[in-house]
């Protein structure tokens, strides 16, 4: 039995057919678990519309964006999806939200987040929640009157920061009421993060329990061993070989930023300087993923029999980890777990 509640992400990666992820939901409250994860993605798996839908598909389990982004969307606009989401679900959405890179912003024409647009943009997300008229012109824009007219009586919903290095996670500490952690982070690297957060929440007069850590964990058990390569090793090429973003992760786990030039080398990734899995396909992506050495993806992530797994989740859980989020499988790859709960 784990001693740490566990969600998990439903539709991972490129999807072409959303509709499976209902499925995936309803296993994922079958099995118990705390919360069910989507990760944003402009095309088909679309947050507001997701959320929507496995709000219907299911009764209890906590449906979280990670993530999104403040700046993707007007606030009115988000808080009003946010919102709605937490009238269909009873309470049940937790906002997941990022920095993302600059490059990104640059080429969809959105401006790129500062630490001041996104604590200012959090601060009108959550008054535009309450039902407050907001007028405000700053770092996050310029917003002449918003309110939203009608709200249902529900919470605000949690934001949850996603972060990497020591000021996005202190800025959740400060400020956010949660952090979601990156995958591939070592149970090392999980307690050093957990400790930046706890200590930004403290010196900032919050208490420091009550920002929750949410340790994201790629997980593969009981699976043919061609589709744990897709699910592990491929994923694991889609942050890594992302430059500075890879650094960063070597950087967080205490490894030699250098070994990745050996995978950005590969023939399937030569020459992307974006993310790979938006132009190469996940067999593509495996076979890449054999120049990733073998620590960067055994010492980060769970895998093996049901019980090896289940010991690396504890690991994480003593490394102050409040909830794991299981990715890479699918909840309809997770049943495994319904024997160990």
């Amino acid at each position: 039995m784990t001693g740490v509640p566990l969600g998990a992400y439903a539709l991972p990666g490129r999807v072409p057919d959303p509709k499976i992820g209902i499925g995936q939901a309803i296993e994922a409250e079958r099995l118990g678990l705390e919360t069910l994860w989507l990760s944003e993605r402009w095309g088909t798996k679309d947050f507001g519309v997701l959320a929507g839908a496995f709000s219907q598909a299911t009764d209890r389990i906590r449906i979280a964006a990670g993530v999104t982004h403040l700046q993707s969307r007007h606030p009115a606009m988000l808080a009003s999806m946010a919102m709605t989401v937490q009238a269909l679900s009873g309470g049940r959405l937790i906002l997941g939200v990022g920095r993302s890179v600059d490059a990104m912003w640059a080429a969809v024409g959105l401006p790129a987040s500062t630490n001041r647009s996104i604590v200012d943009s959090l601060d009108i997300f959550r008054r535009l929640c309450r039902g407050e008229k907001v007028k405000y012109d700053g770092p996050a824009g310029t917003f002449p009157s918003l309110r939203l007219t009608d709200v249902p009586d529900q919470l605000v919903p949690p934001v949850v920061f996603a972060a990497i290095g020591p000021k996005g996670l202190a800025l959740a500490g400060r400020h956010f009421d949660g952090v979601l952690l990156h995958p591939f982070l070592t149970p090392e690297a999980v307690r050093r993060s957990v400790g930046t957060v706890r200590a930004a929440a403290e010196e900032a007069g919050r208490d420091p329990a009550a920002v929750r850590i949410y340790a994201t964990v790629v997980t593969a058990s009981g699976l043919a061993p061609d589709e744990e390569a897709a699910v592990v090793g491929a994923r694991a090429v889609t942050y890594y070989q992302i430059p500075g973003f890879g650094e960063q992760l070597a950087t967080v786990n205490g490894w030699d930023p250098g070994d990745l030039d050996r995978l950005r080398a590969h023939p399937t990734l030569a020459g992307i300087k974006g993310a790979a899995d938006s132009v190469r396909t996940r067999a593509e992506l495996t076979q890449a993923a054999q120049a990733i050495p073998v620590a960067w993806i055994g010492d980060a992530a769970a895998l093996g029999s049901a019980e090896e797994c289940v010991v690396t989740f504890e690991r994480y859980r003593a490394a102050g980890a409040d909830e794991l989020v299981l990715h890479g499988s699918t909840p309809d790859q997770l049943g495994w777990l319904g024997r160990d709960r």
